[in-house]
């Protein structure tokens, strides 16, 4: 594949007036995901703007600034910083004491971007993909979204006809909407029952009032490097260890997001820049933006749909939608009318996305046509799946081993692969299936994306 010289060109005649407009629609078309998982996990907002933008920046360094993709806020990990908050709160922690120890295992898992890209580099994809077969991510993924559905209905049970508007919205906009409104439903949805919500006066902007226009986007106290000050090691430990599988399924999403972006603008990214650096960037910025407090990034398919839109593929597009998401970071009244959205409005959108996040394991399953005649792929999706709910929703929601508290998704995906590694009968191979490979996308547009 090969991209056009005449789109670039194109784009370069575009001026700088349009080139800024589409910048800004790109900002547009990752923003209600992005601010979505801050609102839902209870990490910072300006900071999930800042490392959004700068996360973004530096995946365009790493890759030779080639790659026209923006980095937002990974839904994955949604998991994740439940099970952490969890295991902190029955120590004794708050919410906001324990979230720094869930960025700590992010950061771990964006150290594990780096390993995946060293071993594509000596070994090739098709060697290293064959201990991370669909048989085994597929049914992560699922546990991912049917975990966080309690959580979904809390919220939906504050106001149930808040949460139903705010599906509504976003059912019509993905199934009927044309052009940038089938591309940013989300948005459309957290703003439609919002703007509702207000008007009933369900909203308290109390804090919106009393926030500053101008103010610094990250505070120490959220950072991941403050729990160091008084660190709790088994806490530290059992979040690594909670966070690091779910990279499993992530690098998996990114590996198809490649594709995906490639696929668009004609040109093989997975050789030039390479997949080793795609992945190093999206780990970096992943692994520097938990440092600070905000969520995991990933490649967003809002943006590869946006691109696919308006057959404008230069990369500095991106870059202006990445300074944009940057500046208004600085902005504390933005962050405190986020913060004023209602639990419903969060619960219905909540409600979409975790279901889309366990259909996304559903459909890696089927599109990579895994044999479930074969009696080992029954047992290993068998045991991932009881695992990493059954363990969940126990009584303890943990297990614990010496001082170490392992969550259901972590004993889930360690019993996953290590049974798939010994157990004959391995038959995955990466490259083979395009369709199925590409099948990971936990975000909420993937049929926007052009077909070779």
């Amino acid at each position: 594949m090969k991209i056009s010289d005449q789109a670039i060109y194109d784009a370069r005649k575009l001026g700088t007036g349009r080139m800024l407009t589409l910048g800004l629609q790109h900002m547009f078309a990752m923003f209600g995901a992005t601010v979505l998982v801050p609102v839902i996990t209870g990490l910072s907002m300006s900071a999930t703007l800042l490392f959004a933008g700068l996360g973004t920046l530096i995946f365009h360094l790493c890759t030779k600034f080639k790659v026209p993709a923006f980095l937002g806020s990974s839904f994955a990990f949604l998991g994740g910083y439940a099970t952490v908050v969890q295991l902190g709160m029955a120590g004794g922690l708050t919410q906001a004491q324990a979230l720094p120890y869930a960025c700590i295992g992010v950061f771990c898992a964006g150290l594990i971007y780096f390993i995946l890209a060293g071993l594509f580099a000596a070994f090739g994809a098709k060697k290293v993909m064959r201990f991370f077969p669909p048989v085994v991510t597929g049914p992560i993924i699922i546990a991912i979204g049917l975990i966080l559905a309690g959580s979904a209905i809390n919220n939906c049970n504050q106001n149930w006809w808040i949460a139903l508007l705010a599906i509504a919205i976003i059912v019509v906009c993905n199934i009927w909407g044309k052009g940038m409104i089938k591309i940013i439903p989300i948005l459309l949805g957290v703003l439609g029952s919002y703007i509702v919500a207000a008007c009933f006066g369900l909203c308290d902007f109390s804090a919106v009032k009393e926030a500053a226009w101008v103010g610094l986007p990250v505070k120490w106290e959220n950072t991941a490097i403050s729990v160091f000050a008084n660190p709790n090691w088994s806490l530290i430990i059992a979040a690594i260890i909670a966070i690091i599988p779910i990279s499993l399924a992530t690098m998996m999403e990114h590996i198809g997001d490649m594709c995906a972006i490639s696929s668009t603008t004609g040109i093989n990214y997975l050789e030039d820049p390479g997949l080793h650096r795609t992945l190093m960037g999206d780990g970096l910025a992943t692994s520097l933006a938990s440092l600070f407090g905000a969520p995991a990034n990933t490649t967003y398919g809002e943006n590869t749909g946006v691109l696919n839109l308006t057959k404008v593929y230069d990369p500095r597009v991106i870059r202006i939608a990445a300074v944009f998401a940057i500046i208004l970071s600085f902005c504390p009244k933005f962050s405190a009318l986020i913060g004023a959205m209602p639990p419903a409005t969060i619960g219905g959108v909540s409600l979409v996305l975790y279901g889309m996040i366990s259909a996304v394991g559903v459909r890696n399953v089927v599109e990579n046509q895994v044999d479930f005649k074969s009696s080992r792929n029954v047992l290993v999706m068998a045991l991932i799946l009881v695992l990493a709910i059954g363990i969940s929703y126990s009584a303890a929601g943990s297990i614990t081993i010496g001082s170490v508290k392992l969550s259901g998704l972590a004993v889930a995906a360690l019993v996953g692969i290590i049974l798939n590694a010994i157990l004959p009968g391995k038959d995955y191979e990466f490259g083979k299936n395009e369709q199925g490979d590409m099948s990971i996308d936990f975000e909420i547009n993937p049929s926007l994306r052009k077909k070779k």
